[in-house]
């Protein structure tokens, strides 16, 4: 059945999940802060989230995506677009008279903090935020769950696309540090199917997932795979008995029904 979905932020990940539900014949409206940057077949409508409200006059809205994004990394910035951007937003949609019937809140599993000993974390473990940005996203989250009844948040993971990126820049320059430190991915394509897949899925889907791929990493694997295929001396190997951090588990997100495409770097990175 196809439906009219908004997505509040198009960018990298936002626009993926608008073309995705494009192609499954849903119309598409798009907030960025230039409309006209937002891709065919979506309908692009400017705001600045951290200034003013969307207009959204006309447009309705069965499916709900809130993928933002912003710079710098402060307590500020993030305030600024997480918390009172996202009010400013759903003050229009209310204003619109729209309720969607299904909706997802694109969060971080940054909320979670920096546990050590290293637990393996679910939907169940509590979100301790080690700074200020983190806190905004969990502030965002809540500010979500009260004001969108039945609304999902999907905590992802660090985002990357196979042939660019942080760790790729890094290895090519041969400035990998801190090899033994526990790391968790998900492919931008596979965020944007999980997305896509909690608001369509025929079951209502719960209140929160951890969105991650299969497979926990340690930082200097993943570099001495990405340094076999550019052809570069490898990084200090990781050693697993030196390993720290923070391992976090798909499970519940697998139960759904979604299945990662890229189920590991190992697939996710061809450079």
């Amino acid at each position: 059945m196809s439906s009219n979905a908004l997505l509040i932020g198009a960018g990298d990940l936002g626009s993926a999940v608008g073309h995705r539900l494009a192609a499954l014949g849903h119309g598409v409206t798009a907030v960025r802060r230039r409309g006209d940057l937002v891709p065919s077949p979506m309908r692009g409508v400017s705001a600045d989230l951290t200034v003013e409200g969307p207009d959204l006059a006309g447009v309705e809205v069965d499916l709900l995506v809130v993928a933002l994004t912003t710079r710098p990394r402060t307590e500020e910035a993030y305030r600024a677009t997480y918390v009172d951007g996202l009010a400013r937003a759903l003050d229009s949609l209310a204003a619109a008279g729209q309720t969607p019937r299904r909706a997802v809140l694109v969060s971080s599993t940054g909320v979670y903090g920096h546990p050590d000993p290293d637990p393996v974390l679910d939907e169940a473990s509590p979100a301790v935020p080690a700074d200020g940005p983190a806190r905004m996203l969990l502030e965002a989250e809540e500010l979500f769950a009260g004001r969108v009844p039945g609304g999902t948040v999907l905590r992802l993971s660090g985002l990357y696309r196979g042939e660019s990126g942080r760790i790729v820049t890094q290895v090519r320059e041969g400035r990998v540090d801190d090899p033994h430190r526990w790391t968790n991915r998900i492919h931008r394509d596979d965020a944007a199917a999980a997305v896509v897949h909690l608001l369509t899925r025929e079951e209502p889907p719960e209140p929160l997932y951890v969105g991650t791929d299969d497979e926990p990493a340690l930082l200097g694997d993943v570099a001495a795979h990405v340094a076999a295929q550019l052809d570069v001396a490898p990084p200090e190997p990781a050693d697993p008995d030196r390993g720290h951090g923070k391992r976090l588990s798909n499970a519940r997100l697998r139960a759904s029904g979604w299945r990662p495409t890229f189920p590991t770097y190992r697939e996710g990175y061809v450079v």
